[in-house]
């Protein structure tokens, strides 16, 4: 269930990054400005995010048995649509690219699916193990340019379409929800409002707003930065572009397993200061090989890992009947920190003719999360912010997470 689950979140993934790599080409071929190029590039992103949150609470509700099928098979229609119709204008590009974020809510149905198949002590691994799946946008990075050149626009989007479409019958066939899953029987409204009322909803999301927010606009916005900044080819910038990717995805396990073993407040922290360091450094806009190229590889590796342990710690501090409804909102939280860095990024660029204030206020965001976590977060794991079945567990384990 968890290979079934994880290859579903990158399938879906790659279909939610397919503009991403081809922004530079619509920027020359559609005379896009930058700004224009940031928002055709962050819309799937600001759509998938904010999906989560109702598609979280449904699949409390239905199971990721129904809704992963339901999700990948909707996602089909405007993959189709970009390939073939709809890439010939920015109001196309855009209306094509707001549907296309449908794709980008698969997430809030694989995290309340895998997080019923796992006893607590394992769940940050394998919630780790199945966010591995965001690399679906490093398949994107790697083959969407390559495809198009070698044949036409419509290439990759015909290619994913029909991933996607038999994905979503393998899904229907072969997915089932865990034994005893907990079915909540409160409307949806009802069960969002509770989560809201829920510490760790809003704890999860500050912090998963810096970690997979800063992965996600990375991912999406450092081809343009590097093909600008650095003056490499597009392809050159596709590539490198998914190497980050890669890194990133290698490390989210990675980092849902050190919570399990050192709690999830150690490895944010760790993961937030070398994200601080690596913004500082690339301010300065030092030279790409080598000093660049490490900053970005090991901001890569620690918003990975951040990432898989904000998971870690919404699975330790989460009921189980809400964990979809808080995953809707902390992975809307997360997609909406990676919509916004691109528009300004691409904004400040064009006022200043630099990147250096955009990677600067990075690292003060990043410093901000890295306090909170110190603080706020700390507090909470070990003064009761936990569900009562949470804390009596930490009590009963060897690890007590910090």
């Amino acid at each position: 269930m968890l290979a079934l689950a994880t290859v579903g979140f990158a399938v879906n993934f790659w279909a939610w990054a397919l503009l991403s790599p081809l922004g530079p080409r619509f920027k020359d071929g559609l005379d896009l400005s930058s700004f224009e190029q940031s928002l055709l590039v962050a819309v799937p992103v600001v759509v998938g995010s904010l999906g989560r949150i109702p598609v979280g609470a449904l699949t409390d509700r239905f199971g990721g048995r129904a809704m992963f099928p339901i999700v990948s098979a909707a996602t089909t229609v405007p993959v189709l649509y970009l390939g073939l119709a709809g890439h010939s204008s920015l109001a196309a590009l855009l209306l094509g690219g707001f549907f296309l974020g449908i794709g980008g809510t698969a997430f809030a149905v694989g995290v309340p699916f895998v997080n019923a198949w796992f006893p607590p002590q394992r769940r940050g691994l394998a919630i780790g193990v199945f966010g591995a799946g965001m690399g679906g946008t490093a398949i994107s990075a790697l083959t969407t340019v390559k495809l198009v050149d070698a044949n036409s626009t419509a290439t990759p989007f015909l290619i994913t379409a029909a991933v996607l479409a038999a994905y979503a019958v393998v899904a229907a066939l072969l997915l089932r929800d865990a034994p005893g899953r907990t079915v909540p029987t409160e409307p949806l409204v009802r069960r969002l409002a509770a989560s809201a009322q829920l510490g760790i909803t809003w704890q999860a999301s500050a912090l998963y707003a810096v970690a997979f927010g800063g992965y996600v606009a990375f991912s999406v916005y450092l081809p343009a930065y590097l093909k600008t900044g650095y003056g490499l080819t597009q392809a050159d910038a596709a590539n490198r572009m998914a190497g980050f990717v890669l890194l990133a995805v290698a490390m989210r396990p990675v980092g849902g397993w050190l919570s399990d073993r050192l709690g999830p407040v150690r490895v944010l922290a760790g993961s937030l200061a070398v994200v601080v360091a690596g913004a500082v450094v690339q301010s300065f806009t030092p030279p790409l090989a080598p000093v660049g190229t490490v900053a970005f590889l090991t901001m890569a590796a620690a918003l990975g890992a951040g990432s898989g342990a904000t998971f870690a710690l919404v699975a330790l501090l989460t009921p189980a009947s809400q964990v979809g409804s808080v995953t809707g909102v902390v992975g809307a939280a997360g997609g909406l920190g990676g919509f916004l860095p691109p528009l300004v990024m691409g904004a400040l660029y064009g006022e200043y003719g630099t990147y250096a204030a955009g990677l600067a206020l990075l690292a003060i965001v990043a410093a901000a999360a890295l306090a909170y976590t110190l603080t706020g977060v700390r507090a909470a794991v070990h003064g009761g912010g936990a569900p009562r079945s949470a804390r009596g567990r930490r009590h009963r384990t060897a690890r007590t997470p910090v």
